[in-house]
């Protein structure tokens, strides 16, 4: 699911250890936060820190790429019923669902690109749509500049193809140097319970990164943990109440008070590859 020092919230999330809930009281806040996603409700793998920094006085945004319109059916152990809304009118419906978790979390409304949900990689079908979506992400975060971004790794999170686009195209445009987007990416990512709680197969293989690579850990308070829990109750077309009830406990456990990120460009240089 405080006021902060203008020049530290981008800092906070680049510490290589677990940054203090009791930072940055004592000035307004004044810098922006932006998570990019493929989804509405995939801001679970985030959402206390999103809330903490909302708190703390940060301008805290999500941008949504799909319009959610294939996000029926069943969600692992979450499963959704089959008499839900189809097509337009779950779109409608998600788009909603994104507002109340926003409004939950304390951060900004959520910025929808309506990009077809499940094709995002599309390129057969639709050769311009990559194109079309690195141009808007562009222009979206040119217009929030922010100080600091969070995405899905490049293996999605969960492996699903949609997050892995939206973190390949945010990765690109910072490599690119595209004006207005920080060096400051980090990659998010649901903790391994929490996957193995969602899905009776549990995580898909050789998908987890190694924990010697989360080297940023960001902490959050309780208040914000019940934001979370609040904001992941809005998406109802996706997660049946008793699912959620058991699985929101595992994940409070596993995050134990901090949200663990991989900075997407570690601070370092090098001039041979194996040292």
């Amino acid at each position: 699911m405080y006021l902060v020092n203008s020049a530290i919230v981008a800092a906070l999330l680049a510490m290589p250890t677990v940054v203090s809930a009791q930072s940055g009281r004592d000035a307004p806040g004044s810098k922006t936060l932006v998570a990019v996603l493929a989804h509405a409700d995939d801001e679970a793998a985030v959402a206390p820190i999103l809330a903490r920094y909302a708190r703390e006085g940060a301008r805290v945004y999500m941008i949504i790429v799909s319009n959610g319109a294939e996000g029926a059916g069943q969600q692992g152990n979450l499963q959704r019923p089959d008499s839900g809304p189809r097509g337009e009118a779950l779109v409608r419906v998600r788009s909603e669902e994104a507002r109340c978790a926003a409004q939950a979390l304390g951060v900004q409304p959520p910025i929808e690109l309506g990009f077809p949900d499940g094709k995002l990689g599309d390129y057969i079908g639709d050769r311009s749509l990559i194109f079309r979506l690195t141009q808007r992400l562009a222009e979206e975060l040119q217009k929030l500049k922010p100080e600091a971004m969070v995405t899905w790794g490049p293996d999605g999170g969960v492996g699903h193809p949609d997050h892995r686009i939206v973190s390949n195209i945010v990765t690109q445009l910072m490599r690119a140097g595209v004006s207005g987007i920080p060096e400051r990416l980090f990659y998010m990512y649901l903790p391994v319970e929490g996957i193995r709680a969602m899905s009776p197969r549990g995580e898909p293989p050789m998908l987890i990164p190694q924990a010697k690579y989360f080297t940023v850990r960001v902490a959050f308070t309780p208040p914000d943990l019940e934001a979370a829990q609040r904001s992941m109750s809005c998406h109802k077309s996706q997660f049946v109440p008793e699912a959620m009830q058991r699985v929101l406990p595992i994940m409070a456990r596993a995050l134990n008070g901090a949200v663990a990120l991989i900075p997407a460009f570690p601070n370092a240089s090098t001039t041979d590859l194996f040292r």
